[in-house]
């Protein structure tokens, strides 16, 4: 919680009070010259300065210094650095704080026909535009989907749930079949919960805010009747509120403590790491996440690309923007470091489209929701995450929760 108290003290130091309108010229063809600073979090950052070897070869009188930062320090770092005037030329941005990051108004706008939006999932796409400008690129795209061992699940005789009353009826199979815990919530109790929630709630036709972004609609009863159902996956049996934590999930699965989760399209090559491909082929299946009374929505996810106003080498920033963003070097950094493809047409790759188990993330890809696209979610979020364990716990009721993350809201407002 200090973080982010910390990031939004440093952000609205940072906020500029008037939108400075910029012209952006063309990015030619020309080769990239100079020094280029690049920042980016994560695991990511180790495979990065390899991979752009390429790029450099094709910029020879480029020096690319790439910077890894920490996940949990880099949003902390890169405002502290806006703040200080030291930021370097391009980042790397999470999808989870990209917002409140971007409303710093410290972002260069994408130059005029930099990108054809429509080459891009139109959800990731739109989680770069604030009032009809774009400030970022995305760079890679995944949506949650339903991932089960269908191995047990051919034991139980059921197939994957299609609705949330299909997803209590497999795991009442599930269970009868000897498995402890049939489905896995995201039980951190941190923001991700909060973004896990999300996807009940958009299935039961809520929102955490209205359709403008201009006010929080946390306790609507659509709201509560989502923590609701999450809940009762607790209560009655099927999911545990202490695990698997997030990287657990392999072993939990591995060993059928677990049967199936939502999650990331990561947990098909942690699988194979763990177990190998053969073991992946015959115990893993996916589907696209049980549909409440609204429909199918998985929680959206990416990452993108974006120039720092103060940028020393814009020129050579967005160069490698570009380079990133072709199609061929998607699917390169694919294979590479799988992070799925931003970019539609590298989803036609044999490398992907050959794949059974991405049909599903495909799909969801297509309506996936994002958080809200505030400034104060990250604030807001990770208190809604937390105050979900009371629920989980039977500690207090979905609406006694939502109305207080509501009034928590309501203080932290909008920001923007």
């Amino acid at each position: 919680m200090k973080h982010f108290v910390h990031a939004a003290a440093l952000l609205a130091a940072t906020t500029l009070t008037t939108q400075v309108s910029v012209a952006q010229n063309a990015i030619d063809d020309a080769p990239a010259m100079g020094t280029l600073q690049v920042w980016i979090g994560g695991a990511e950052g180790e495979k990065l300065p390899a991979f752009l070897a390429d790029f450099e070869a094709a910029n020879p009188e480029l020096d690319v210094q790439v910077t890894q930062i920490p996940s949990d320090q880099f949003d902390t770092k890169l405002l502290t650095a806006i703040a200080a005037g030291t930021v370097p030329d391009l980042v790397r941005l999470y999808s989870q704080s990209q917002s409140a990051l971007m409303a710093s108004g410290a972002f260069a706008e994408v130059p005029d026909g930099f990108v054809d939006p429509d080459d891009f999932f139109t959800n990731t796409y739109n989680t770069n535009v604030k009032n009809g400008v774009a400030y970022g690129v995305p760079w890679d795209a995944y949506a949650t989907i339903f991932q089960y061992r269908k191995d047990l699940a051919e034991k139980a005789g059921v197939e994957a749930p299609k609705t949330w009353e299909e997803l209590k009826t497999f795991a009442a199979a599930m269970k009868a079949q000897g498995v402890e815990w049939p489905i896995s919530l995201d039980v951190g109790y941190d923001i991700y919960n909060a973004q896990g929630l999300n996807e009940f709630v958009h299935q039961n036709g809520g929102s955490f805010v209205n359709a403008d972004n201009t006010a929080w609609t946390i306790n609507t009863p659509e709201n509560i009747a989502a923590l609701d159902y999450w809940g009762s996956l607790i209560s009655e049996g099927y999911a545990s509120p202490d695990g698997p934590k997030f990287l657990d999930t392999v072993p939990w699965f591995t060993s059928g403590q677990i049967a199936a989760k939502d999650n990331g399209p990561w947990l098909e090559q942690w699988l194979a790491q763990a177990n190998g491909a053969d073991w992946v082929k015959t115990h893993l299946a996916t589907a696209e996440v049980p549909a409440g009374p609204a429909g199918s929505f998985s929680a959206l996810g990416s990452g993108s690309l974006a120039v720092l106003k103060d940028a020393k080498n814009a020129d050579a920033a967005w160069k490698l923007v570009r380079y990133l963003t072709q199609p061929e070097t998607q699917i390169a950094w694919y294979k590479a470091f799988g992070s799925l493809p931003a970019v539609k047409a590298a989803w036609d790759d044999p490398a992907i489209a050959s794949n059974p188990l991405l049909d599903a993330e495909r799909k969801a890809l297509q309506t996936a929701v994002d958080i809200p696209q505030v400034s104060t979610w990250p604030q807001v979020g990770t208190y809604l995450g937390q105050q979900m364990e009371l629920v989980a716990r039977g500690q207090a009721s979905a609406q006694d929760v939502l109305n207080d993350v509501q009034s928590f809201a309501e203080g932290a407002g909008l920001g923007n």
